[in-house]
């Protein structure tokens, strides 16, 4: 078995079809490049699937149009797989040109990526092929429905191969009743005599046709037996009577196989092969150290040559991986020659994954050793690095794989359950196991009791994050803000990162209980740390969040911020993330008091389906409200209730007595869904039970101005302008704080109220303060809330400084919408190196990137990987937008039309 790479160069060197080990096999290759968008490939283990494709793509020269994916060995986390289907399709030419770069994070959607992937490849001009082996393998049910979203949804031009031992529940009946199916099943592969020769030939082996057919009438044209016929007869003194006894049956091949192939080999390799089968890939210095050897890369290399049952996985060939069925054979032998020695390997195995930066694979051998203190103090040491990774699937996994005893036995275990079951969406089991792991931090090991206090830290705060505690967030923020001081205290690299956390996790909890300037301030040091330390997940976490505190007082910033991190979030799959669901929130909320309702109701959309109300109570409740404020400026009042009173539901779990935050977090949340629902009342016409919500706010409740405004709307509609403007007086006067688009309703029912008390002039100023506040904003909502048509129709002709705008407002009265504020060019994500500018000023050249290599004197991948930087820093998909961008930004001069 040959690597694609040196296929590859082969096929490049225009060698004929079958030189260098490869089985020219036309027929299939053409089914597999045919018309069909789809092609499933689908037979036992050794039927020769993986080496028809690799020789397939090899051969045929198609390299550079097809992207390659081998799922895991029971895949299971569709992160994972995702990312490297996303990153499969980058490594293609009409891949990198418009498949956007993916980071791992916390809670990245599978179904987001997808949504993502069909976007970027929307406009696919060029045939370009997705492969993908061992479909099989892909052990979630939601990545297989994920896969059958994308095959179905897919661009024309993209085709599938999807290699697979078995079918698999893609729903491809309609594409095989629309002829756009090719099935490779396993008569297909089956080797005719010409192919065997072939075969037999690569190895050295020649044979009468009498015997060669008898081989192949032996073995049922399987490849699996066919290879390892080859290996037996090359050198065999007697290969005709080896052919007329050889059974190339799968019951039989473990015979063989240990006979004819591991037998013969040298003690050197038969030992390298016995005791790195416990391995799921193997390079040069791992096989060293599992058989206390040298020259387990060249042995290796030489295996994979000879088709022994070895794959590489690179292009460089420094890592390999064995046939399936090979490996269970040779893990039978390992257990049954020295069964003592397997867990042996296996810790051997894990001390060196761990100790070159493959946390997963060290944890999992250290489990398989059924070594749990090791596999728990590996998972407890590397939890934070794979929770900022974006791998909860696969810390999930992990811990479904210990006892279940042991969660509640180590306390450091239970610490990663705790957080497991926060990423769950269970807050209650979260903090049973949090407490579990607090009481028994006492028994933790003196030399890991520091480790051991960062990982409670990061739990303790991501939990009091989600339940409002300030003081807990602080205490944890603090002490996780000192770590850089101990870096020996933490996993290396991750430093700065829990600090970013931490200030990012302040900010979140501190509004409003500590005030917006110091929530502002330590979400933007987050931010900054986060950026500059290549952490786009925490940058995009705290943009969504300074989002959402903005709302009320700095709509216009709130609707900056909730758009950079809904591009991040869209760049990197993170559309699904809980954080989004706050830029969406802030985004509609913004657009909701502009008056812009079409605009708001996809972002209000977006935020109820991502949002998980047991997990997220606070973030729930400012859904509901923004629902509910939606409805109730559309006039729709009953609608605007429900959602209303669902968020009061909402802010019942949040009381002083259910949470260990401090009440005035729960109160100043809860007081803007308070107010609107009486306003929604008195609309509805139902002002004794307006009045009585009224009278049933505790005094907490009544101190926060939308309290005031609610009982002002409601004197009015009792018809008693007198008593609104004394329910309002203490808001004017800024005895009770409030901003923002409530403060402009205030203004505004105070000018309704003394104007129907005859007193214009007074209206006339409070309509004027309203109209300051709503001009720099651009908050209209409670202009249509409160419509006051003759009013404002009155002071258009008093010489007042909004006219302007008291036009619009009519406007938006009588049905039209407001029209969006012009875009402005955003700044570049990140700034332009002196390389990516010298790129840049050739892209509005007819010059393609070859050509602009050949001008630069670098390589072509040089500039398509400059190319590609330009597009994810301008927020671009295409040339042309980069360029416009590049333009509007004035880092390119204007174009001659433009001038």
């Amino acid at each position: 078995m040959r690597s694609a790479g040196s296929s590859e160069s082969a096929a490049r060197r225009g060698g004929p079809p079958g030189t260098g080990g490869v089985i020219s096999r036309p027929g299939l290759w053409e089914r597999l490049g045919g018309p069909a968008r789809v092609t499933v490939v689908s037979a036992p283990p050794g039927s020769g699937k993986t080496v028809l494709l690799r020789s397939w793509i090899a051969e045929v020269g198609m390299a550079d149009r097809a992207a390659w994916v081998s799922a895991g060995r029971d895949e299971r986390d569709p992160q994972r797989f995702w990312l490297a289907v996303l990153g499969a399709l980058r490594q293609t030419s009409a891949g990198s040109a418009l498949v956007r770069e993916l980071t791992a994070a916390p809670d990245l959607d599978g179904w987001a990526m997808v949504e993502r992937l069909l976007q970027d490849l929307a406009p696919l001009a060029e045939r370009l092929w997705l492969v993908i082996d061992d479909v099989h393998e892909l052990g979630s049910d939601r990545a297989q429905r994920q896969l059958e979203l994308l095959v179905m949804r897919a661009p024309a031009e993209l085709r599938f191969v999807l290699a697979t031992r078995h079918d698999v529940r893609l729903g491809l009946h309609q594409l095989r009743l629309e002829g756009e199916l090719t099935e490779i099943r396993a008569a297909d592969l089956r080797f005719s005599l010409a192919e065997a020769r072939q075969l037999l030939e690569v190895a050295g082996v020649q044979l009468p046709e009498p015997t060669l057919a008898l081989l192949v009438d032996r073995t049922e044209g399987w490849a699996a037996g066919l290879r390892l016929a080859a290996l037996s007869l090359a050198g065999h003194p007697d290969p005709e009577r080896f052919a007329a006894e050889f059974s190339g049956s799968e019951r039989t091949v473990a015979e063989y196989l240990l006979a004819e192939v591991l037998e013969r080999q040298p003690e050197q390799v038969r030992r390298l092969l016995l005791r790195t089968s416990v391995l799921e890939r193997v390079n040069g210095e791992l096989a060293d150290v599992l058989t206390g050897g040298s020259g387990g890369e060249r042995v290796l290399q030489d295996l994979e040559k000879a088709n022994a049952f070895v794959v590489s996985l690179d292009a460089a060939r420094s890592w390999f991986r064995y046939h399936h069925l090979f490996a269970g054979l040779l893990r039978l032998e390992l257990r049954r020659t020295e069964p003592d020695e397997v867990a042996g390997l296996h810790e051997r195995a894990a001390s060196w994954f761990a100790g070159h930066g493959f946390a997963v694979e060290a944890i999992r051998h250290a489990q398989a050793a059924q070594d749990w203190e090791l596999a728990a103090r590996l998972l407890a040491d590397h939890w934070p690095g794979l929770h900022l990774g974006g791998q909860a699937a696969t810390v999930h996994a992990l811990l479904t794989a210990f006892p279940t005893e042991a969660r509640a036995a180590d306390a450091e275990l239970a610490a990663v359950a705790a957080a497991d079951e926060l990423a769950q969406g269970s807050l209650e089991a979260a903090g049973q196991y949090l407490r579990l792991a607090e009481r028994g931090s006492a028994s933790v090991p003196a030399g890991r009791r520091r480790q051991a206090r960062v990982l409670l830290a990061v739990v303790r705060l991501l939990l009091a994050r989600h339940q409002g505690n300030l003081p807990t967030v602080t205490e944890e923020a603090q002490w996780l803000q000192a770590l850089p001081e101990a870096p020996e205290a933490v996993q290396p690299g991750l430093g700065e990162e829990l600090r970013a956390l931490a200030l990012v996790s302040l900010g979140i909890t501190e509004f409003p209980a500590a005030g917006l300037a110091e929530a502002r301030r330590h979400l933007e040091q987050g931010v900054a740390l986060a950026r500059r330390i290549g952490r786009p997940y925490l940058e995009f976490t705290g943009l969504a969040y300074e989002a959402r505190i903005e709302v009320i007082p700095l709509p216009r910033q709130a609707a900056g911020r909730s758009r950079q991190a809904i591009e991040l979030a869209e760049r990197h799959g993170w559309t699904g993330d809980p954080a989004a669901c706050n830029a969406y929130y802030a985004l509609a909320a913004v657009l909701v008091w502009q008056g812009r309702l079409e605009e708001a109701e996809p972002w209000v959309q977006r935020a109820e389906r991502v949002i998980k109300a047991e997990a997220e109570p606070v973030a729930a409740l400012v859904i509901y409200y923004v629902r509910g404020l939606l409805e109730l400026v559309r006039g729709h009042d009953a609608d605007a209730l429900a959602a209303l009173q669902a968020a009061e539901r909402v802010a019942g779990d949040l009381a002083p007595d259910r949470v260990t935050g401090p009440p005035a977090i729960r109160d100043s949340r809860a007081a803007p869904s308070q107010g609107l629902r009486v306003q929604a009342l008195v609309r509805l016409g139902e002002l004794e039970q307006a009045g009585q919500a009224l009278a049933g706010l505790g005094q907490r409740d009544r101190d926060h101005g939308e309290a005031y405004i609610a009982l002002a709307v409601l004197r009015l509609a009792q018809g008693d302008p007198d008593a609104a403007t004394v329910a309002l007086a203490p808001v004017l006067n800024d005895s009770v704080p409030i901003h923002g688009g409530w403060l402009i309703q205030a203004f505004l029912l105070e000018a309704i109220a003394r104007d129907t008390l005859g007193d214009p002039a007074a209206a006339g100023l409070a309509l004027e303060r309203a109209l300051d506040l709503a001009e720099p904003s651009g908050v209209l909502a409670p202009f249509v809330l409160h419509p006051a048509r003759g009013l404002l129709e009155r002071h258009a002709r008093q010489h007042t400084a909004h006219a302007a705008l008291i036009a619009e407002i009519l406007d938006l009265l009588a049905g039209n919408r407001p029209a969006p504020p012009s875009p402005e060019p955003r700044p570049p994500l990140e700034p332009l190196s002196k390389s990516e500018i010298r790129v840049l000023r050739y892209l509005p050249t007819h010059l393609s990137a070859p050509e602009i290599a050949t001008e630069l004197s670098v390589s072509p991948t040089t500039v398509k990987t400059h190319m590609r930087n330009l597009y994810t820093k301008l927020g671009a998909h295409r040339r042309a937008e980069a360029v416009d961008c590049a333009r509007a930004l004035g880092l390119l001069a204007p174009s001659a039309r433009q001038r």
